[in-house]
C-alpha cells in the first residue's frame, strides 16, 4: 500500500496527459527515455545531497533552498536540450516531456525513501505520492511550458529564455518545502492547483495545435502548388528571390529556392501524419524521407546562416521545421523497428 500511494499517482497523471494528447506528439518510447533521464537526475541529486550533508550543510537549508535548486536544475537539463534542438514542437509535447522528467525523478526518489523508511506511517507516503511526486512532475512541466513559449515568441536559442521557467519551478518547489501549512493541507492544495494549472495550459495548447496543423497544412499545400506552378515567376516570392541575386551568387539563390520547396514537402508530410494520428490512423512515412532530409542538410550548409536569415521574410520556413524533421525521423525509426 505504501508503494502504491508513493508511486502510482504521478504515473497515472503522466498517463492521463499522454491519453489527452490527441495528436500523439510524444511516442511511448520517447516517454520511457525521458523517464530514465529523470531517474538518472534523481540518483545524481541523491548522491550530491548526501555529500553536502556530510560536509555539514544544515538540513533546513538543504531542504528549503539547496535541494530545490539542485533538483530543478538537474531536471531542467534534458528539457533545455529538447527545446534548444527542436525536439518539442508545441506546449503539449513540452508539457508531457517535462512532466515525464519529473515523474522519473519522483519515482526514484520515493523508491529510495521507501527503502530507508518503509515502516513510516501511511500519511507520509500520501504526502510524498500525492504531494512531492506531483510537485516534481508539475514544476518541470511548468519549466518546459514557459521555456517553449518564450522560444516560440523570440525564435532564438539564447539561454535567457530558460531563466523565467527555472525561477518559477524553483520558487514553487522551495515554497512547498517551507511548508507554511501542515503537510497534509499543503498536499491537498498542491493536488488541486498544480494538476489543474498543467491541464488548463495543456487543453489550450491542444486547441492551438489543432488549429495550427489544419490551417498550416492548407497553407503549405497552396504554397507548394504555387512554387511548382508556371505562375511562380510573377509572385512576390519570385521577386524577392530575384532581388537576392544582388547579394548572393546565382547558385546559392537556386539552392534557396530548392530549400523552400523541400521544407514545404517535409512540413506537409509531418502535418498530414499528425492529422492521421488524431483520426487513429498511422500513415507510413515516405520512403524518400531520408533523401529529403539529406538534401535539406546539404542546402542549409551551402546557403549558410546568412542565407537562411535572408529567407525569413518569405515566412515559408519556420522555427518548427527542425521539429518536423525530428517527428518524421522518429516515425521512420519506429516503422523500421516494428515487425512487418
Amino acid at each position: 500500500m505504501h508503494a502504491l500511494v508513493a508511486l502510482l499517482p504521478v504515473l497515472l497523471f503522466l498517463a492521463t496527459l499522454m491519453v489527452l494528447d490527441s495528436f500523439k506528439l510524444v511516442h511511448v518510447t520517447a516517454v520511457l527515455t525521458t523517464l530514465a533521464i529523470g531517474a538518472l537526475a534523481a540518483f545524481f541529486c541523491y548522491a550530491l545531497h548526501i555529500e553536502l550533508a556530510d560536509l555539514g550543510l544544515e538540513p533546513a537549508m538543504l531542504t528549503r533552498y539547496v535541494g530545490p535548486l539542485t533538483e530543478e536544475t538537474a531536471k531542467a537539463v534534458f528539457v533545455i536540450y529538447l527545446v534548444r534542438f527542436g525536439r518539442v514542437g508545441f506546449l503539449v509535447d513540452a508539457a508531457i516531456q517535462g512532466f515525464a522528467v519529473g515523474t522519473g525523478f519522483a519515482v526514484v526518489e520515493n523508491v529510495l525513501y521507501l527503502r530507508e523508511m518503509g515502516d513510516a506511517p501511511l500519511s507520509l507516503w500520501l504526502v510524498r505520492g500525492l504531494g512531492t511526486a506531483i510537485l516534481h512532475g508539475a514544476t518541470t512541466a511548468i519549466f518546459a511550458i514557459v521555456s517553449k513559449t518564450l522560444r516560440d515568441r523570440r525564435h532564438d536559442r539564447g539561454w535567457l529564455i530558460f531563466v523565467p521557467g527555472w525561477i518559477a519551478a524553483f520558487g514553487v518547489h522551495s515554497a512547498f518545502n517551507h511548508l507554511p501549512l501542515p503537510a497534509v493541507l499543503m498536499t491537498g492544495l498542491l493536488m488541486i492547483v498544480m494538476p489543474l494549472l498543467v491541464l488548463v495550459v495543456f487543453e489550450r495548447s491542444e486547441r492551438a495545435t489543432r488549429d495550427w496543423v489544419v490551417a498550416g497544412l492548407d497553407l503549405d499545400f497552396e504554397m507548394l502548388q504555387l512554387i511548382q506552378s508556371e505562375h511562380f515567376g510573377s509572385t512576390r516570392f519570385s521577386s524577392y528571390l530575384q532581388a537576392l541575386r544582388e547579394r548572393f551568387p546565382g547558385p546559392v539563390v537556386a539552392d534557396m529556392f530548392c530549400l523552400l520547396r523541400v521544407e514545404l514537402e517535409v512540413a506537409i508530410q509531418a502535418k498530414a501524419m499528425l492529422l492521421a494520428r488524431q483520426a487513429g490512423v498511422e500513415v507510413p512515412v515516405d520512403d524518400d524521407l531520408r533523401a529529403s532530409l539529406e538534401e535539406i542538410a546539404y542546402l542549409n550548409r551551402t546557403i549558410g546562416p546568412t542565407g537562411r536569415l535572408a529567407l525569413e521574410p518569405l515566412q515559408v520556413t519556420t522555427h518548427r521545421d527542425e521539429w518536423h524533421r525530428h517527428l518524421l525521423r522518429q516515425a521512420r525509426s519506429q516503422r523500421q523497428r516494428s515487425p512487418s
